[in-house]
């Protein structure tokens, strides 16, 4: 058995703490207008360009920033209020949504102006990233903090489900509204984040040095597990990432319209939620690490299915089963990286984890147009799903440790 049923109290745990659920709403608003904005800037730069490859700029774009800045956006998180930066960071990205609405109002003739506003966006979410991160670990005690990541990743695959959704209806009203309504989204969310009451919070107050820059990456690279279990995300969702390629299947293989393309971006967050939920009450309690791996593994599998689809409901169905095997790996990677990390260093390794991430989704939207512009879209993705199967293999010889991890709550 990996998990255990919990009482109804506690499949609810987290929300007995008022800080955790202003968190939480603000973080569905966000991301939910993040989602919006995503879909709107996917099918308008494909109606402007007809390019895949320019799909999978949309992501690198948004990327490099937390690359770039990874060692500042972690010792930022460290040493200032980690609620100040996330709800300045939101302010910033609701900007940016304001900027792709004037853009479009005065009639955008190339692709470089959609690129800088998203430059810009992905330097907010570069410090917004680590700081949510690290502030969460603050809101909840230890013993509710599984049930809180979670709810936490519920909030966010809620958002993900309804916000493509959203988007391509609003797109299919006009690309101002999307924009718009978007950025409205964002402010309010600005506005929860201030309504979390102050937490504790253990702050680096020393003069930065070199080695304290780097404490995000020492920390990772001294403990295996961690270092396994990021890096199989980096690697498995790099090669079988396809939502950059989405809009391609929706127009061109499907045949469907913005409305399509909504239920396609949200199909992988359906599947999430449902076990995020279902996780809440059933914590994993056993054989962590083996499920991590299955879950990585069946990602990959479900990858290739949806590559070969040509049925818009086995697509659609394949999209579910991606999402759902994924959220088995997101749930017990962060789970990991939260509970094992210092308060002091957590905001330096959530950058670093936050780098990771972002390469395996941006990087994999830059490898997928790029594959697909080079081999063809069908090609790209089958490809990269049999590539994330064979780094579950590859992962679980490297990191021994990874396969024997059993339980979430302490050191194994």
């Amino acid at each position: 058995m990996t998990s255990a049923q919990t009482s109804p109290d506690q499949r609810y745990a987290a929300f007995r703490h008022r800080s955790f659920l202003s968190y939480w709403a603000a973080r569905f608003l966000t991301t939910f207008a993040t989602m919006i904005v995503s879909v709107a800037v996917g099918w308008q730069m494909y109606d402007l360009t007809r390019d895949p490859l320019d799909l999978g700029l949309v992501g690198i774009v948004q990327f490099l920033p937390s690359l770039l800045l990874v060692l500042v956006t972690g010792v930022v998180a460290d040493r200032f209020g980690r609620r100040l930066i996330m709800a300045l960071a939101v302010v910033v990205e609701a900007m940016c949504a304001l900027a792709l609405l004037f853009l479009t109002l005065r009639g955008i003739s190339g692709p470089l102006p959609i690129f800088a506003v998203l430059a810009m966006f992905g330097v907010a979410r570069a410090f917004f990233g680590p700081a949510s991160a690290s502030l969460f670990a603050n809101l909840v005690p230890s013993e509710d903090f599984a049930n809180a990541i979670a709810w936490n990743s519920s909030a966010w695959q809620t958002a993900t489900i309804v916000g493509p959704v959203a988007g391509g209806l609003l797109y299919g009203v006009s690309p101002e509204v999307a924009y718009g309504t978007a950025a409205v989204l964002m402010l309010v969310s600005g506005l929860l984040i201030f309504t979390i009451p102050k937490p504790s919070q253990r702050t680096e107050t020393e003069k930065p040095t070199m080695q304290h820059l780097l404490g995000g990456f020492s920390y990772i690279w001294s403990e295996k597990i961690v270092l396994g279990a990021i890096s199989l995300d980096l690697f498995a969702v790099l090669l079988s990432g396809a939502s950059a390629l989405l809009p391609v299947y929706a127009r061109d293989i499907l045949h469907l319209g913005p409305w399509g393309l909504g239920l396609l971006r949200s199909a992988p967050a359906a599947g999430s939620i449902w076990v995020a939920i279902w996780l809440a009450g059933h914590p994993i309690r056993n054989h962590a690490g083996l499920v991590m791996l299955g879950g990585a593994a069946s990602f990959g599998a479900c990858t290739v299915l949806f590559g070969l689809s040509t049925i818009t409901w086995l697509s659609i169905v394949a999209l579910a089963l991606l999402g759902a095997t994924d959220m088995f790996s997101v749930y017990i990677r962060e789970t990991l990286i939260q509970l094992w990390t210092p308060d002091a260093v957590r905001g330096r390794v959530n950058a670093v984890n936050q780098v990771f991430v972002g390469a395996s989704n941006e990087l994999g939207e830059f490898r997928a147009g790029t594959m697909a512009a080079l081999i063809g879209t069908v090609p790209a993705v089958v490809v990269g799903g049999i590539g994330a199967i064979a780094v579950v293999g590859l992962w679980a010889y490297l990191f021994p440790q990874l396969r024997k991890v059993r339980h979430l709550n302490g050191r194994n």
